[in-house]
């Protein structure tokens, strides 16, 4: 059975006042992987997640993941550092949400350095990194590959070629992106844009699930030696 999974990286508020609105209609859910440490603030992709947000998010059935406590550079952070931030957006979510948990992790800004990624097996079911492209018949649990739609916001058509290749291979597509809104960042894209590929993707037949529950379906895929 093919997947597609729609993730948020940062959480802006648009991704899911709007994409998560546009998920809804579909009958979907997405993941927004959240540095707890931004609560509140403004970023690059616009104004960040508020604490209603959170309690929001969860109540629709959407996944928080985990983007470290201080949005961490995933290559440049010292291991040491880097998982503190991870075990500090976790004592964060405790406090803020008691019922939350966080199972998967996205990796902030760039790729992850062999350490961190090895000391991240330890902590989340699996890690997503980016790629673009999917993965199928092996896949790293350590460093999902992700598809990010706003580097393709001006050819939804490779978009959904992307799709249409999934579903022949029967794969797992992981779309990332951050805002969603009428005059997005460059990191984000525009809600019809947006709908237009959520729409695609539902009608392809494929299952249309976050990150944490297309996990186990995705057991066919064979972790690669040595990672879990």
């Amino acid at each position: 059975m093919p997947l597609v999974s729609f993730t948020f990286d940062d959480f802006p508020r648009s991704a899911f006042l709007a994409g998560g609105d546009i998920l809804k209609h579909y009958g979907a859910a997405g993941t927004y992987y959240t540095a707890l440490g931004l609560l509140g603030t403004e970023g690059p992709s616009g104004p960040l997640f508020t604490l209603d947000d959170l309690a929001g998010l969860l109540a629709q059935g959407h996944e928080l993941g985990c983007h470290t406590f201080s949005h961490c550079n995933a290559w440049e952070t010292d291991r040491c550092s880097f998982e503190e931030s991870i075990i500090q957006n976790r004592v964060a979510l405790r406090k803020l949400v008691p019922d939350a948990e966080f199972r998967t992790l996205s990796y902030p800004i760039s790729e992850p350095h062999p350490l961190i990624k090895k000391t991240m097996a330890r902590h989340f079911q699996c890690c997503r990194g980016g790629g673009q492209t999917l993965n199928m018949s092996t896949a790293d649990l350590n460093q999902l590959s992700a598809f990010f739609l706003e580097q393709s916001r001006d050819d939804v058509r490779s978009v959904k070629d992307l799709i249409d290749y999934n579903r022949a291979v029967k794969g797992w597509v992981i779309f990332a992106t951050h805002d969603i809104c009428s005059n997005p960042s460059r990191y984000g894209c525009a809600p019809e844009f947006f709908e237009d590929v959520v729409r695609y993707a539902v009608a392809s037949g494929s299952l249309v699930l976050p990150v944490r529950e297309a996990l186990p379906i995705a057991a066919g895929l064979t972790p690669r030696a040595g990672i879990r």
